[in-house]
């Protein structure tokens, strides 16, 4: 698995999860879900991305280095 995958799947679960957190307990959790989406804007602008960040360091390469 490359970074880039991993960083998407992550995100998707994060957003399935703060679906969950809304429904189940509070919908201040939707919250939660426009911070992930900003974040994915903000990376695919900048390139900088927390996740993607770990996820290199964890040792997942890129998909130019297939």
């Amino acid at each position: 698995m490359t970074y880039q995958r991993a960083v998407l799947a992550f995100a998707g679960m994060m957003v399935l999860l703060s679906l969950a957190l809304t429904h189940f307990f509070s919908p201040l959790f939707m919250w939660f879900s426009v911070f992930i989406g900003l974040n994915l804007v903000q990376y695919s602008i900048t390139g900088f991305c927390p996740a993607a960040w770990f996820f290199k360091k964890i040792g997942l390469k890129s998909e130019c280095n297939k």
